[in-house]
Protein backbone atom coordinates (compact mmCIF):
# COMPACT_ATOMS: atom_id res chain seq x y z
CA UNK A 1 0.00 0.00 0.00
CA UNK A 2 1.40 3.82 -0.77
CA UNK A 3 1.20 6.17 1.85
CA UNK A 4 0.62 9.79 0.69
CA UNK A 5 1.68 12.40 2.68
CA UNK A 6 0.37 16.05 2.80
CA UNK A 7 -3.07 16.97 0.84
CA UNK A 8 -4.11 15.40 -2.52
CA UNK A 9 -3.94 17.70 -5.19
CA UNK A 10 -7.07 17.71 -8.01
CA UNK A 11 -4.54 16.00 -10.47
CA UNK A 12 -4.12 12.75 -7.93
CA UNK A 13 -7.53 12.43 -7.57
CA UNK A 14 -8.25 12.61 -11.12
CA UNK A 15 -5.85 10.14 -11.43
CA UNK A 16 -7.65 8.02 -9.00
CA UNK A 17 -11.19 8.48 -10.69
CA UNK A 18 -9.13 7.49 -13.75
CA UNK A 19 -7.55 4.41 -12.61
CA UNK A 20 -11.79 3.66 -11.01
CA UNK A 21 -13.37 4.01 -14.49
CA UNK A 22 -10.43 2.07 -16.22
CA UNK A 23 -11.22 -0.82 -13.49
CA UNK A 24 -15.16 -0.16 -13.64
CA UNK A 25 -14.60 -1.16 -17.94
CA UNK A 26 -12.28 -4.06 -17.01
CA UNK A 27 -14.70 -5.22 -14.63
CA UNK A 28 -17.68 -4.98 -16.77
CA UNK A 29 -16.35 -5.62 -20.31
CA UNK A 30 -14.45 -9.20 -18.24
CA UNK A 31 -16.40 -11.99 -17.98
CA UNK A 32 -20.42 -12.04 -18.71
CA UNK A 33 -22.62 -12.45 -15.70
CA UNK A 34 -22.93 -15.53 -13.57
CA UNK A 35 -19.39 -17.51 -15.33
CA UNK A 36 -16.96 -15.78 -12.91
CA UNK A 37 -16.13 -18.45 -10.27
CA UNK A 38 -17.19 -17.73 -6.65
CA UNK A 39 -13.53 -16.81 -5.68
CA UNK A 40 -13.41 -14.57 -8.24
CA UNK A 41 -16.78 -12.94 -7.90
CA UNK A 42 -15.65 -12.06 -3.68
CA UNK A 43 -12.13 -10.80 -5.37
CA UNK A 44 -14.84 -8.45 -7.88
CA UNK A 45 -16.53 -7.52 -4.81
CA UNK A 46 -13.44 -7.04 -2.85
CA UNK A 47 -12.55 -4.73 -5.73
CA UNK A 48 -15.72 -2.56 -6.06
CA UNK A 49 -15.15 -2.04 -2.49
CA UNK A 50 -11.85 -0.66 -2.69
CA UNK A 51 -12.66 1.47 -5.54
CA UNK A 52 -15.29 3.11 -3.25
CA UNK A 53 -12.38 3.43 -0.30
CA UNK A 54 -10.25 4.98 -2.45
CA UNK A 55 -12.43 7.91 -3.53
CA UNK A 56 -13.56 8.58 -0.50
CA UNK A 57 -9.92 9.15 0.52
CA UNK A 58 -9.01 11.46 -2.19
CA UNK A 59 -12.26 13.30 -1.78
CA UNK A 60 -11.43 13.66 1.99
CA UNK A 61 -8.07 14.65 1.15
CA UNK A 62 -8.44 17.63 -1.01
CA UNK A 63 -8.04 20.96 0.15
CA UNK A 64 -10.95 22.55 1.30
CA UNK A 65 -11.74 26.17 2.29
CA UNK A 66 -12.88 24.99 5.38
CA UNK A 67 -10.96 27.18 7.78
CA UNK A 68 -12.63 29.43 9.91
CA UNK A 69 -12.03 32.49 7.09
CA UNK A 70 -13.11 35.78 6.72
CA UNK A 71 -17.01 36.42 6.90
CA UNK A 72 -16.80 32.29 7.36
CA UNK A 73 -18.39 30.08 10.22
CA UNK A 74 -16.97 29.55 13.45
CA UNK A 75 -17.56 26.36 12.91
CA UNK A 76 -14.31 25.03 11.32
CA UNK A 77 -12.08 26.87 14.05
CA UNK A 78 -10.66 23.86 14.94
CA UNK A 79 -9.78 22.93 11.55
CA UNK A 80 -7.61 26.24 11.39
CA UNK A 81 -5.89 25.14 14.96
CA UNK A 82 -5.16 21.84 13.13
CA UNK A 83 -3.71 23.86 9.86
CA UNK A 84 -1.64 25.98 11.81
CA UNK A 85 -0.80 23.27 14.35
CA UNK A 86 -1.31 25.56 17.26
CA UNK A 87 -3.32 25.59 20.21
CA UNK A 88 -6.35 27.33 20.62
CA UNK A 89 -7.51 30.02 23.59
CA UNK A 90 -10.97 31.19 23.68
CA UNK A 91 -12.09 34.57 25.61
CA UNK A 92 -15.60 34.68 25.65
CA UNK A 93 -17.21 38.15 25.57
CA UNK A 94 -20.50 40.16 25.75
CA UNK A 95 -20.49 41.12 21.99
CA UNK A 96 -17.85 38.44 20.61
CA UNK A 97 -15.97 35.53 21.28
CA UNK A 98 -11.88 35.48 20.17
CA UNK A 99 -10.60 32.41 19.28
CA UNK A 100 -6.37 32.98 19.61
CA UNK A 101 -4.55 30.18 18.22
CA UNK A 102 -0.89 30.62 18.96
CA UNK A 103 1.32 28.61 16.37
CA UNK A 104 4.23 26.40 17.31
CA UNK A 105 6.69 29.28 15.59
CA UNK A 106 5.67 31.86 18.09
CA UNK A 107 2.84 33.89 15.18
CA UNK A 108 -0.56 34.33 17.20
CA UNK A 109 -3.93 34.86 14.87
CA UNK A 110 -7.42 35.81 16.79
CA UNK A 111 -10.38 34.96 14.86
CA UNK A 112 -13.35 37.49 16.04
CA UNK A 113 -16.56 35.48 16.26
CA UNK A 114 -19.96 37.24 16.20
CA UNK A 115 -23.11 35.65 18.88
CA UNK A 116 -24.21 34.52 15.09
CA UNK A 117 -21.85 32.38 14.66
CA UNK A 118 -20.02 34.79 12.07
CA UNK A 119 -16.27 35.10 11.41
CA UNK A 120 -16.14 39.24 11.11
CA UNK A 121 -12.39 39.93 11.74
CA UNK A 122 -9.11 38.22 12.35
CA UNK A 123 -5.58 39.49 13.46
CA UNK A 124 -1.93 38.25 13.24
CA UNK A 125 1.20 39.02 14.88
CA UNK A 126 4.65 37.41 14.99
CA UNK A 127 7.38 36.22 13.52
CA UNK A 128 5.94 34.51 10.50
CA UNK A 129 3.31 35.81 8.01
CA UNK A 130 0.08 33.52 8.49
CA UNK A 131 -1.38 32.06 5.50
CA UNK A 132 -3.58 35.07 4.30
CA UNK A 133 -5.31 33.37 1.58
CA UNK A 134 -6.52 31.02 4.67
CA UNK A 135 -7.57 33.80 6.67
CA UNK A 136 -9.09 36.10 4.06
CA UNK A 137 -10.92 33.60 2.04
CA UNK A 138 -13.17 35.24 -0.87
CA UNK A 139 -11.63 38.24 0.43
CA UNK A 140 -8.30 37.01 -0.17
CA UNK A 141 -8.76 37.96 -3.82
CA UNK A 142 -9.41 41.75 -3.56
CA UNK A 143 -6.47 42.07 -1.11
CA UNK A 144 -4.36 40.70 -3.69
CA UNK A 145 -5.08 43.04 -6.85
CA UNK A 146 -4.95 45.95 -4.37
CA UNK A 147 -1.08 45.24 -3.49
CA UNK A 148 -0.65 44.29 -6.94
CA UNK A 149 -1.91 48.20 -8.16
CA UNK A 150 -0.07 49.63 -5.59
CA UNK A 151 2.30 52.13 -7.84
CA UNK A 152 3.51 53.93 -4.22
CA UNK A 153 5.80 52.54 -1.33
CA UNK A 154 6.01 49.30 -2.30
CA UNK A 155 8.02 48.49 1.17
CA UNK A 156 5.46 49.87 2.87
CA UNK A 157 2.16 48.76 4.96
CA UNK A 158 -0.17 46.82 2.66
CA UNK A 159 -3.65 48.95 3.30
CA UNK A 160 -7.23 48.23 1.63
CA UNK A 161 -9.44 50.18 2.68
CA UNK A 162 -13.44 49.37 1.07
CA UNK A 163 -16.74 50.09 2.24
CA UNK A 164 -17.19 45.98 2.65
CA UNK A 165 -13.65 44.98 3.39
CA UNK A 166 -10.44 46.89 5.69
CA UNK A 167 -7.33 44.96 5.67
CA UNK A 168 -4.31 46.28 7.09
CA UNK A 169 -0.86 44.64 7.26
CA UNK A 170 2.53 45.76 8.07
CA UNK A 171 6.14 43.97 9.24
CA UNK A 172 9.15 43.07 8.32
CA UNK A 173 11.47 39.94 8.43
CA UNK A 174 10.14 38.47 11.54
CA UNK A 175 7.77 41.15 13.11
CA UNK A 176 4.73 40.98 11.36
CA UNK A 177 1.15 42.70 12.14
CA UNK A 178 -2.17 43.51 10.22
CA UNK A 179 -5.66 42.65 10.90
CA UNK A 180 -8.73 42.65 8.44
CA UNK A 181 -12.14 43.21 9.34
CA UNK A 182 -15.84 43.42 7.42
CA UNK A 183 -17.34 46.85 8.78
CA UNK A 184 -20.84 46.24 7.81
CA UNK A 185 -20.39 42.89 9.94
CA UNK A 186 -19.41 44.09 13.35
CA UNK A 187 -21.72 43.94 16.18
CA UNK A 188 -23.17 46.28 17.50
CA UNK A 189 -21.11 48.45 19.67
CA UNK A 190 -18.04 46.74 18.69
CA UNK A 191 -15.50 49.29 16.81
CA UNK A 192 -12.55 48.57 14.69
CA UNK A 193 -10.08 49.29 17.47
CA UNK A 194 -10.88 46.35 19.40
CA UNK A 195 -9.67 44.26 16.85
CA UNK A 196 -6.14 43.93 18.19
Amino acid sequence: MVAIQGQATPEMLQSILLGISWIDWQDENALPSGSVPGDAEEIMLLFRHLRCAALAIAVVGLPMSTWAALGGDATSVQDDVVHMKGALRTAPGASYTVHEISAPGGTVVREYISPQGKVFAVSWRGPFMPDLQQLLGTHFAAFQQSIQARTYRVRGPAVLETPGLVVQSAGHMRSFTGRAYLPDNLPQGVTAQAIR
